[in-house]
This record gives structure tokens, C-alpha cells and sequence, in this order.
């Protein structure tokens, strides 16, 4: 039986509401510890009021508009259940995850609604060959929508609301210390430190798992390491962010822990940073002086304008495919700020030259696909002292593995002559 106009819009509705709910609870009733519900008011009433909106100018619109809508919403809510599925595969369902489950099936609900209101509102009279050529058309412009709208949504959000839950294994080869320690803005991080022989001491970054290999090789030479949760990850609080927006406050806290500690000269400390670890290095380093040396191995982009950036490596591009790709990125860049309610970081570019006259080393593999031909513009941009060192065979910061003993005698040369 088809369903009529009142009960599709009932229906659409209950999983418009389903998916708020989950809004209001991720937000405001049980938000991630360090976190309060006043963090979180651009991130929760904006999704909120956009979702009341469609629920009431659902039943005034065409045919081909609630159909669109409705296929639009659906993968959104189905992004939502991510985050509960994550965690809950991880280390158990808890919290916020029991509404965050019901948004899978009113996702699933909202697509299914969405084709059918499509099939049943298509026109059936007229030309054959322009009707189908009309649908061919409208067809086009959800899947652009979807490419410039959905996709950049549904990533947004799920990069902010995933992380890695569980504290891996240490595989440091040193003994290690347990260690806490406070951010600027009242999370609490928590790591593992390996003490000096040296005197000196470098922060791994980021994160305690992927950190572990550089952390290693620096502990066979005498430096005191640091690993840690970044904020959302592991152990640690506050809200995660694969991009990396305010991981520098997580870099800063490190070096005012590091500075407390007996067996390291506060004037001797640096950080080698993987991947977006390299990015908030870079950041860190432009803000706080007490960052003596960095080794930045594999930064790409993270904002919008290191995002167009890319493009001009890109050889070969339309401008229609660099139309489509500069409107995704503006919209996930857009959709970043609202989830985690702040404004974009800075261009790497605009932040790297105040790091001088403290070294900096930059790592890339120009062909990994992943922006790290970039390093080039942010090693033009660096002032001296600088180096760049490209890896064109490696994979993304696969340079300690693609080159293994060049690369510990690079770092550990670099961080010698900086901090020794």
C-alpha cells in the first residue's frame, strides 16, 4: 500500500526527530568528559534548528525537492550512528551511543523515503526523450549535491566524533612512567614518559600508537620521549579531531610538563610530529618559544587554504573538477568549524617563518597522495635554519620505513645539533 502525503511526512519527521535527539544528547546532555554543554552551542543549536526547519518545510515542497531532502538527510543520520558503533565496538556501548544507534535506522528510513517520493512524484506525461533527459538532469544534481554537500558533511562529522578508544600496547623498549598533565583549556592528557639520559627531551606526536616507532629510536640515543592521547583519543579529554584543530594547546602542555620534569633542561626540548602531528608542531612552534627543534614528517593540508593549495600540484584538473573539489572543501571546512565551534587554523605557510631562528626539519613524500608535496611551499616559506628532505618512494610518512637507517641518522643528527 503507498504510503499517502500526511504519513510520509509523519515518518520523515519521527526520523528527523530521532536524529535530533541524538544532537541534543551528543551536545548538551552528555557531552565528552573536560567538556561542558556551553562548549558546544554552535555545534548543537545550528544542526538542531536546520533539522526543525526540514521537518517543517518538508510537506510545502516539490515533489523532487522532498525526495531530494529526504536522500540527503538519510546518509547524515547514518554518519551519526557511526560514532556509536565505533565506540561501541571498541570498548562497549555507553553514554551518548544508545541515541546514536537509533539514528542508523532513521537514516536508513530518510533514504528509503527519498526514493520512493522520487519514484512516485516523477512525471509520467509529455516527451518520452525530454523526460528522461529531465530525470538524467535531476539525477546529475544530487549526486553533485551529494559529492558537495553530503559527503563533506558526513565526513566532517564523523572526524570529529571518532577516535581511537583503547590505550595500545607499549611497545616503547624503555621503561616508561605513567604520566598526566593539564592543557590550557582544562583537559587532562595522559601518556607515557621515558626519562632522559641526555638531558633532553622530545615530544612524539601525535597520539600513543603510530608515535611509538620515532619515540623508539629517540630512546636508543638518550632522549627522554613523550607519547600521549591527544585530546578525544584514548584515555585523554575533550572532543577528538582527526584535522587537528587545537592539538597545538596539546603540544604546548607537553612542553610545560616536560619543563617540570628533574632530568630535563627546560632549554632543551623538541618534537618530531607524523602526518597532522607535523601540522599542529608546526602551529605549536610558531607560538611557544620553549619548542626548541621540530622534525615535521609528512604535513599536508588541514584548513581550506591549504586545501587549494593541493591544486596547484595537481596536473591535469578541469576546472570543473576544481570547481567541485574547492565548494567540498569549503563546505567540510565549514561543517569542521561548526562541530567543533571555532574558526579555522591558520595556513601552515602564514605560521612556519616565526618558528626562526629555532631548526626546523620537514619530511615529505611528495607521491604518497596524501599533501605532502605541500612540504615545498612550507619549507619556501620557512626561514632559516630549515631543512626539507623529500622521500619520493615512501608512502605517507612511510619515510622511517622506506629509508629506516638514513632516516634515525638524519632525526637523531638533526636533534643532536639542536638540543646537544
Amino acid at each position: 500500500m503507498l504510503l499517502s502525503m500526511d504519513s510520509t511526512t509523519k515518518l520523515f519527521r519521527l526520523a528527523v526527530a530521532v536524529i535530533g535527539l541524538h544532537v541534543l544528547d551528543d551536545n548538551f546532555v552528555q557531552p565528552e568528559a573536560g567538556t561542558s554543554a556551553g562548549d558546544h552551542l554552535v555545534s548543537g543549536l545550528l544542526p538542531l534548528a536546520l533539522l526543525a526547519l526540514a521537518a517543517w518545510g518538508f510537506p510545502r515542497l516539490s515533489g523532487f525537492a522532498r525526495g531530494a531532502l529526504a536522500l540527503l538527510l538519510g546518509p547524515l543520520g547514518i554518519a551519526a550512528g557511526i560514532e556509536a558503533l565505533h565506540y561501541a565496538n571498541q570498548v562497549g556501548p555507553s553514554g551518548d551511543d544508545f541515541t546514536g544507534f537509533l539514528t542508523l535506522p532513521a537514516g536508513v528510513l530518510l533514504i528509503g523515503l527519498g526514493a520512493v517520493t522520487l519514484w512516485r512524484t516523477r512525471r509520467t506525461e509529455g516527451n518520452h526523450a525530454w523526460r528522461y533527459t529531465r530525470r538524467g538532469f535531476l539525477g546529475l544534481a544530487v549526486v553533485v549535491a551529494a559529492y558537495v554537500l553530503v559527503f563533506p558533511i558526513g565526513f566532517a562529522y564523523v572526524t570529529t566524533h571518532t577516535a581511537r578508544a583503547v590505550v595500545p600496547d607499549n611497545t616503547l623498549g624503555a621503561s616508561s612512567e605513567n604520566v598526566s598533565f593539564e592543557t590550557s583549556d582544562g583537559l587532562t592528557l595522559r601518556g607515557w614518559y621515558v626519562p632522559s639520559k641526555n638531558g633532553a627531551a622530545v615530544i612524539s606526536f601525535p597520539g600513543r600508537k603510530g608515535s611509538q616507532k620515532p619515540a623508539r629510536m629517540l630512546a636508543r640515543h638518550g632522549y627522554g620521549v613523550l607519547v600521549f592521547d591527544r585530546r578525544g583519543e584514548g584515555v585523554s579529554d575533550g572532543e577528538p579531531n582527526s584535522f587537528g584543530w587545537s592539538g597545538d594547546r596539546d603540544a604546548k602542555a607537553a612542553v610545560d610538563y616536560l619543563q617540570t620534569r628533574s632530568d630535563v633542561d627546560p632549554g632543551r626540548i623538541g618534537a618530531i610530529g607524523q602526518s597532522v602531528g607535523g601540522e599542529m608542531l608546526i602551529e605549536a612552534a610558531a607560538e611557544d618559544r620553549d619548542l626548541r627543534a621540530i622534525v615535521s614528517d609528512g604535513a599536508g593540508a588541514r584548513a581550506y587554504s591549504d586545501s587549494m593549495d593541493e591544486l596547484d600540484y595537481a596536473k591535469g584538473t578541469d576546472p570543473i573538477s576544481e570547481l567541485l573539489y574547492s565548494a567540498n572543501s569549503a563546505v567540510r571546512v565549514g561543517a569542521l568549524s561548526v562541530l567543533t565551534n571555532q574558526s579555522p587554523p591558520a595556513n601552515l605557510k602564514s605560521l612556519i617563518g616565526r618558528i626562526a631562528p629555532r631548526p626546523v626539519m620537514l619530511i615529505g613524500a611528495p607521491n604518497s597522495k596524501h599533501g605532502e608535496e605541500l612540504n615545498r611551499d612550507y619549507y619556501a616559506a620557512a626561514q632559516e635554519p630549515k631543512t626539507l628532505w623529500e622521500i619520493p618512494e615512501a608512502s605517507h610518512v612511510g619515510g622511517i620505513d622506506a629509508r629506516p637507517a638514513q632516516y634515525e641518522r638524519r632525526v637523531v643528527a638533526f636533534f643532536d645539533d639542536a638540543l646537544l
